[in-house]
């Protein structure tokens, strides 16, 4: 059977099996759990089962990377893109978090704010300056946004007014990364290279959290509330 279907399937299928036959084998879900059937399960899934198939973790070479790439005068766009790339992976944001969806009936406004607070960076602990300096990134980019909408309150914005949606995003993300790199990627290269640098797990979860602004919530973060900078 595992070879028609995927085996992680078999045990509802067996279940619903068992489930049937019991009032007529009392004993059939006993043998269910036999050590027989359990090990015979366990080996299809070896056997037949589908691998994982993930999208890998940014790195901060990745990042450099698309620091680098940029043009010696980068557009507004360019800036753009770059501080949510930056926030994203410094800040273990979800990438809903920083972009307007794709579908316009999930668009909608809230008071939700923006709030980072970056006392050093470990990397440049007299804020100088780097290329994968998450401050000197986003106070570029809010330079540019202040001086092309001096009155506007939403943070993200193109040089043409509208709001960065997720679908511009991903295909600056492609064409800077291979297809195993997607949105999901910032969040999760920036909590490996917490870890890596030895932060522990309970605290590397508590900045994501700290962070979070609710799906319910999506919409435009406002300009005027950014703290921390």
């Amino acid at each position: 059977m595992a070879a028609h279907i995927n085996p992680h399937s078999v045990d509802n299928y067996l279940s619903g099996v068992c489930s049937t036959l019991k009032e007529f084998y009392p004993g059939v879900q006993a043998n269910q759990r036999s050590r027989l059937v359990s090990q015979t399960l366990h080996g299809a899934k070896c056997c037949y089962g589908t691998p994982i198939h993930h999208k890998l973790p940014l790195s901060c070479t990745d990042l450099e990377t698309a620091a680098a790439s940029l043009s010696s005068q980068p557009s507004h766009d360019d800036l753009l893109f770059l501080a949510q790339l930056f926030d994203e992976f410094y800040g273990l944001l979800c990438l809903g978090e920083l972009v307007w969806p794709d579908n316009p009936s999930l668009c909608m406004f809230d008071k939700s704010y923006h709030l980072f607070l970056l006392p050093q960076h470990k990397s440049d602990m007299s804020f100088e300056g780097t290329t994968t300096d998450p401050q000197l990134t986003f106070t570029t980019y809010l330079a540019s946004c202040n001086c092309l909408f001096p009155f506007d309150s939403l943070l993200l914005l193109h040089s043409d007014g509208s709001i960065p949606t997720r679908a511009w995003f991903i295909a600056r993300l492609q064409a800077l990364f291979p297809v195993s790199i997607s949105g999901h990627s910032l969040c999760a290269g920036g909590a490996t290279s917490l870890a890596a640098s030895g932060v522990h797990g309970d605290h590397i979860q508590a900045m994501g959290y700290c962070l979070f602004v609710p799906e319910s919530h999506w919409g435009p973060l406002a300009r005027a509330t950014v703290k921390g900078i």
